[in-house]
């Protein structure tokens, strides 16, 4: 169960389907012995078969219909599989990236908290803790974000799953760093490190704007597949960096100290507890 507030201030308790089936699976003894062969990696090769395959169209239009996805902001096309839906591709005039070199804009569709980074700092974000040398692996990167900001984008599964960069620049090469496929949903938080088990993917962002950020995305339980564009290139603003396949997923920034400040909504809205919701390009902070 989550509490979100979009930029009017609005708050909904939200408590999806999915949260409920992951909260059952960690929160109760029956749940956790299916947890282990669920998170295999074999298990996960079959789910993907499964979503790829063209039988699995017919869980197409049940899901428009129970999450109300507005599919007027979709390029029209025949649906291969599941997963070909699952990353359909938006109409470009559906988002609007704001162009204000001063502004951090959102990577996608999702809800997002933010925090600051201290030295040795641990972030729980709903019942979810680890540090940001965790998250990378490299204690050097890590520690030139002391300071700064940590973002979390969570989407849901009626999410956009297509993510840009959230500035112009030069991109380093993708770094991977496998792992077994747990949910990033926090009902896992209070029996499994959920970072440190999730396969995810980050690469160091050379921002023309903002310095140094670290765009990093964390794949989810049973397919959860990430599907980045090649690193080591120049890029822009609002380009695609890639997108998610079937699953819950999030993707992280990490900003440096002094660099960009979270919108006061957004900082205010963490603080609380309340995850915000944002759009694909649209502001979620500035630089000072």
């Amino acid at each position: 169960m989550y509490l979100a507030a979009d930029r009017k201030r609005k708050v909904k308790t939200e408590n999806s389907a999915q949260d409920r089936l992951l909260e059952a699976l960690y929160g109760h003894w029956y749940g956790r012995i299916l947890l282990k062969p669920l998170v295999s990696p074999a298990f996960s090769r079959l789910g993907g078969r499964v979503l790829d395959s063209r039988a699995s169209t017919i869980l197409i239009c049940p899901f428009i219909r129970n999450h109300s996805i507005d599919m007027s902001e979709y390029v029209p096309k025949k649906y291969t599989s599941y997963n070909d839906f699952f990353k359909r591709e938006m109409k470009k005039e559906a988002r609007k990236v704001d162009a204000a070199g001063d502004v951090l804009v959102s990577p996608c569709d999702s809800r997002v908290t933010a925090a600051r980074i201290t030295e040795e700092s641990v972030f729980s974000i709903k019942q979810t803790q680890y540090t940001v040398k965790s998250l990378l692996r490299n204690r050097r990167l890590a520690e030139g974000f002391a300071g700064g900001y940590l973002w979390i984008f969570r989407l849901c599964v009626e999410d956009y799953h297509h993510y840009i960069y959230v500035d112009d620049g030069y991109i380093s090469r993708n770094v991977h760093i496998p792992g077994i496929f747990h949910t990033v949903n926090p009902a896992a938080g209070d029996r499994l490190p959920i970072y440190k088990e999730n396969t995810r993917e980050y690469a160091l962002l050379r921002s023309a704007n903002f310095g140094p950020v670290i765009q990093m995305e964390v794949g989810a339980m049973l397919v959860g597949k990430i599907e980045n564009s090649p690193g080591r290139k120049e890029v822009r603003r609002g380009e695609e960096k890639g997108c998610f396949a079937f699953g819950g997923s999030t993707v992280i920034l990490m900003t440096q100290k002094g660099r960009v400040c979270p919108d006061e909504d957004i900082l205010r809205n963490s603080e609380l507890g309340i995850e915000t919701k944002v759009k694909l390009g649209e502001q979620v902070g500035k630089r000072p």
